[in-house]
């Protein structure tokens, strides 16, 4: 099986002084659910809702469609790897790069894989005989992002086709994306998002489903029951009842990622990608990103992404999440010394 995940802070033994691999909004301010947890423990005595109904309840409130439309899972990830074992062995088209869980998920449950490169003309995707199409919208690694009417108009063109629609890094973008209401009119759809990232508590793994009925009672058939432990459950529900605790100002963040990338692209030796996001891809013109990713880290204690197990990128590219300016400078700065020292 194929992993994405190879630059977990947690399998390095020296300090990580500044992360830019995760994707993850640090800034959150988590004191009052702390708080709110604290009380909740005595629940952790007794088995969570089977399948996390009271926060399924939420969810669908909050977006005002049907309660048969929603399913709580164990992070984002878990849902790639349900919907890919409800329809075991079917065909597949991932527009990458993309998260590897998407190919992981797909070709452990047997599915034939084929990839598009999402730069490239969305509407000659040859979608004939394709069951499912995956894409990540901001999309993992790049940042890229598909507006609005031109994936609907894709979606709407490809009847025969479900989209696995990954809305994950929805927070991180200031453009428009899917909304639960557009499955009325596209059955077709799946949509899958984070409560994690956004709102720094990814150690949680909450994420959600929101499909037509006859899809999501398919998908639940094969959801594990119990599967979100209690604290998840009360974690996501105050959070969705207290959004104002939690937001994220992604204007501010996006300004930052601008001047970030600017002062990066200062570099002769880099090729900044763009991006709708916080996070972005970076190309070496010289040297390798694991080289630089073992440089950053003994010499200062900063993680990047070494990007090349995504499909379609090799070892040139890396991944970045903007940080705060001083952050940003220094890590700048790292390079450019690392550069100099490149032959």
């Amino acid at each position: 099986m194929l992993f994405g995940h190879s630059d977990d802070f947690h399998n390095y033994t020296q300090e990580v002084k500044i992360n830019f691999s995760s994707n993850v909004w640090k800034g959150a301010n988590t004191d009052k659910l702390m708080e709110h947890l604290h009380t909740q423990l005595d629940k952790i005595t007794n088995y969570p809702e089977p399948a996390a109904s009271s926060l399924k309840r939420l969810l669908a409130r909050r977006f005002e469609i049907k309660e048969d439309n929603v399913i709580p899972t164990n992070g984002a990830a878990t849902a790639f790897y349900l919907v890919a074992q409800t329809w075991r062995g079917a065909k597949s088209t991932i527009l990458a790069p993309s998260f590897i869980d998407y190919e992981s998920a797909c070709l452990l449950h047997e599915h034939e894989v084929t990839f598009y490169a999402n730069h490239e003309d969305l509407a000659a995707i040859p979608l004939k005989g394709q069951d499912f199409c995956w894409i990540g919208n901001p999309n993992s690694p790049d940042g890229r992002l598909i507006h609005r009417a031109e994936l609907l108009k894709l979606i709407a063109a490809n009847k025969h086709t479900t989209f696995i629609i990954d809305q994950a890094y929805a927070a991180f973008t200031t453009e428009d994306t899917l909304k639960p209401a557009d499955l009325k009119t596209n059955k077709n759809l799946i949509l899958v998002h984070s409560i994690s990232k956004a709102y720094n508590v990814p150690g949680l793994r909450v994420g959600y489903i929101i499909a037509s009925t006859a899809n999501a009672r398919e998908i639940s058939k094969h959801l594990i029951p119990w599967s979100l432990n209690v604290i998840a459950i009360e974690a996501s529900k105050y959070i969705l009842i207290h959004p104002a605790q939690f937001t994220l100002p992604i204007r501010k963040w996006q300004r930052e990622t601008s001047e970030f990338i600017s002062q990066l692209s200062k570099l002769d030796a880099l090729e900044v990608l763009p991006t709708s996001t916080t996070f972005f891809l970076v190309r070496l013109k010289k040297g390798t990103a694991p080289a630089l990713k073992q440089h950053l880290m003994s010499a200062h204690g900063i993680l990047i992404r070494d990007a090349s197990n995504f499909h379609g990128l090799d070892e040139t590219y890396f991944r970045l999440c903007s940080q705060t300016s001083d952050k940003n400078a220094r890590l700048v700065e790292a390079i450019r010394d690392w550069l100099a020292e490149t032959a």
